[in-house]
């Protein structure tokens, strides 16, 4: 029998299954000694894979939603036609305005917008106000639009040389204000703009102001006081030396005749200029718009010599002086005027039918200029 030749490779190999042997021998050791540990730890590694399971599947799920949610932000949102309106009263929760986006023709579930207004943490910055949407607006438009105020404004003006009479007509006719002051008497608005005692007349600055739907008519006034105040006062902190006028209030009486009189903006200088030569010399002012003022409805349009006659505290044909109020609404370059008048001797002025006026500074060249611009002479 020949010699048995052992080979590297078979040396490996019996090392091999050797070392195979010597772990199976560890491992049914094992199972007989701590047995509860080896079930133990394979149940942990189940469990351990399930959750990582659930935890991945959370997680596509979440980034499906995020996405979603992206997405739908972005996406017109259907309306009930071409565009919406809504007027948000302040102090609506963020989820009442979704709500009532929704009550007024925004065809989602209230839910998400009001989810959306919270999540995008400007819910509290919502202003109250008067909205308009368009088709195509998306989620984050009509959040934008009402975080930044953008809303439909409506417009009142007030136009120079009107009574307040007028100005409470025109804010009767304007359906977009909320109406309060239909019952109250003249006094008792200027008492609700806590300027009790004041007169009306004159006292609100002639301008377009633009306002919300749903904001009260005192609102408005409110504001055309102010202003008017505003203007002024820094009118007369302005105003030309040697005026003879004591106050603001007499400056502001002034210019609403001066807006009155005034037929071409070029000669308002001039026509403040006759007016305050007047007071200086102490000649009545005798100017027909205070009298016609002065009769109220009464006046049917046509001015006669009877009325001229008859005395009212207004007519400054029978009265020396300034009229105890104004008697219409100065605009700010009749205010200028009166409180800057263009210097000149002029005591007197007639229209000359073109609108524009001749100026005179004596009584025959004033009955000259009467003949041939009114007479025809």
């Amino acid at each position: 029998m020949g010699p048995i030749i052992i080979s590297p490779a078979f040396h490996r190999g019996c090392w091999v299954l050797a070392r195979a042997k010597n772990r199976s021998r560890t491992q049914a050791a094992g199972r007989g000694t701590g047995d509860h540990r080896g079930r133990r730890g394979a149940q942990g590694g189940r469990i351990g894979r399930w959750l990582l399971s659930v935890l991945v599947a959370a997680a596509v799920l979440a980034g499906g939603a995020a996405g979603a949610a992206w997405w739908w932000l972005g996406q017109p949102l259907v309306l009930a036609g071409t565009s919406v309106e809504l007027s948000i009263e302040p102090g609506t929760a963020p989820q009442q305005v979704a709500q009532a986006w929704v009550g007024a023709g925004v065809q989602t579930d209230p839910r998400l917008l009001y989810a959306w207004f919270r999540w995008s943490g400007q819910a509290r910055k919502i202003r109250a106000g008067s909205y308009e949407v368009h088709a195509g607006v998306t989620p984050r438009e009509l959040l934008d639009k009402m975080v930044k105020g953008d809303q439909v404004l409506e417009q009142l003006r007030l136009i120079e040389g009107w009574n307040f009479r007028q100005v409470r007509a025109a804010i009767a006719a304007a359906p977009a204000l909320k109406q309060t002051t239909a019952g109250m008497t003249d006094d008792q608005i200027m008492t609700a703009l806590g300027a009790p005692g004041q007169a009306a007349e004159g006292r609100f600055f002639p301008d377009t102001y633009a306002y919300s739907r749903g904001v009260s008519d005192l609102t408005v006034l409110k504001r055309a006081h102010a202003l008017m105040r505003k203007r002024l006062d820094s009118a007369w902190a302005g105003r030309a030396d040697g005026l003879p006028l004591k106050s603001a209030d007499e400056a502001l009486v002034l210019a609403s005749i001066v807006e009155k009189e005034t037929g071409a903006a070029a000669d308002r200088g001039l026509v403040a200029s006759v007016f305050v030569n007047r007071l200086k010399v102490g000649m009545p002012l005798q100017t027909d718009p205070t009298v016609i003022y002065g009769l109220g409805e009464s006046f049917d349009g046509n001015l006669r010599k009877i009325h001229l006659q008859t005395d009212t505290p207004f007519n400054t044909y029978t009265r020396g002086g300034l009229p105890p109020t104004p008697i219409a609404l100065p605009g700010l370059a009749a205010l200028q005027a009166t409180l800057h008048p263009t210097p000149s001797k002029a005591l007197y002025f007639v229209s000359r039918g073109d609108g524009t006026s001749q100026f005179s500074e004596d009584l025959a060249a004033h009955n000259r200029a009467v003949n041939k611009y009114q007479r025809g002479r």
